[in-house]
């Protein structure tokens, strides 16, 4: 018993020692402060309008020394203050600088991060032109940026416009302060976005989510009649396969179906659980459930895996046929989308935008860092904890026990032995 608990007590020592000097989050965690809007209400409105929390980074953390370590810390950060979509909690997206490794993206998506952007400098791409589209997961470690800046004075109308008639996701960014200045935003952008058909005005983890959602294309369609026409009872299916296809869960979001039903007037759509009627999106630039008829007859319809809706016909004996999934929601033609760089502070970043426009922004989060006078606190932290441990192995080791008792107990032994040697030298020279 003596034995086991002598050897079980260093060990132990040993464990808090290392855990308080070499675990990166713990030193980095006094290095910031959270930015308490994520808390509130305004982070609520700003997840109810559509917009998306990714991270940036964590004071106090290196991407290039531990990019893992970064991304565990900021998606701690994130999911302990507020959910990262209306579709989902897990947060998805994630800045990375360019100097990261394939590995090292590796490690950023094993925690979740399945959008790596911007400009990552991998040679695998998604969407740096139009025809840029994604094939592998990996390709979404180097998300492309298209359309420029938000900011007035660097945004260009007639770029946005080139890049937008392209086709494809068109990836803008903006940074709402810079120190203490604040960066004002170009409003014909805004009102160009707000005002121009076909766009989905979208963010990076939704976007991945409807893409990746695309990849499983499994659904169940039946027509039959009723006394007041037909009814098409149709269900996009949530399948295991849905998920297998990425290393993240994408989030459940709407995907847009085209739907031929021979010209017959759309009566309603309702869903078949709870007989809700989903509304019209016609224009529609923001991913919601709904539908809505084209000029051609052709059903558009938007809804999630797993939701069945029961489509009302004006007609009976009606040929129907499920021609294909949209490329973007609403069947829109573009995708775009806007990344808040190092977002510290959500009003201040996003108060210009509340109510103004559809736009809908990935805000990339980060804590505050804390004034330099502060900085040495994690490492006087780690200082009085190695003291306290050598103190208390000193204390233990005059006791018997720990690693130090062996040392202790020669120091006791010589110091014993001291007077015996003494005594027996004078008893010899009595002897003489």
């Amino acid at each position: 018993m003596g034995t086991s608990r002598r050897l079980a007590l260093p060990g132990f020592l040993l464990f808090l020692i290392l855990a308080v000097v070499f675990h990166p989050v713990a030193l980095a965690q006094s290095a910031w402060e959270e930015d308490g809007w994520l808390r509130t209400s305004l982070g609520q409105e700003r997840l109810e309008a559509g917009d998306e929390f990714g991270c940036y980074g964590m004071p106090g953390l290196s991407w290039q020394n531990d990019p893992g370590a970064v991304a565990q810390a900021c998606k701690t950060y994130i999911e302990d203050r507020i959910n990262a979509s209306q579709w989902g909690s897990a947060p998805l997206s994630s800045y990375t600088p360019d100097t990261l490794t394939m590995a090292d993206h590796g490690k950023i998506a094993s925690q979740g991060f399945t959008v790596h952007g911007d400009l990552t400098g991998l040679g695998d791409t998604a969407w740096h032109n139009a025809s840029d589209t994604p094939i592998d997961l990996w390709d979404w470690y180097n998300l492309g940026r298209r359309g420029g800046s938000l900011e007035k004075g660097i945004a260009s109308l007639e770029d946005l416009q080139s890049e937008i008639e392209a086709g494809g996701l068109v990836n803008m960014y903006w940074i709402g302060r810079v120190n203490d200045a604040t960066v004002r935003h170009d409003s014909e952008i805004l009102d160009y976005l707000d005002t121009t058909p076909g766009i989905w005005l979208t963010t990076w983890g939704e976007a991945w989510s409807s893409w990746s959602g695309k990849r499983c294309y499994e659904h169940t369609h039946v027509m039959n009649e009723d006394e007041n026409g037909s009814v098409l009872s149709f269900e996009s299916l949530e399948t295991e396969a849905c998920f297998s296809v990425s290393n993240g869960l994408p989030w459940n979001v709407p995907l847009t179906w085209i739907i031929d039903v021979g010209g017959v007037e759309v009566r309603s759509v309702s869903s078949r659980d709870s007989s809700n009627a989903l509304p019209s999106i016609e224009g529609a630039k923001n991913a919601m459930e709904g539908w809505w008829q084209q000029t051609d007859g052709a059903l558009v319809l938007s809804v999630v895996n797993g939701h069945a809706v029961d489509i009302a016909l004006n007609g009976t004996g009606v040929d129907h046929d499920v021609l294909a999934q949209a490329d973007f929601f609403n069947n829109h033609s573009a995708a775009v989308t806007i990344a808040g760089h190092e977002t510290t502070d959500l009003f201040k970043w996003s108060k210009r935008f509340v109510d103004e426009s559809d736009v809908r922004f990935t805000w990339l989060v980060q804590p505050r860092p804390t004034d330099g006078q502060d900085a040495w606190i994690p490492y006087a932290v780690v200082g009085i904890g190695v003291l306290t441990t050598f103190l208390m192995l000193g204390v233990l080791g005059r006791e018997g026990l720990g690693p130090w008792s062996k040392l202790a107990g020669q120091e006791t032994l010589h110091n014993e032995g001291l007077p015996t040697l003494k005594k027996r030298s004078l008893d010899a020279d009595e002897e003489a």
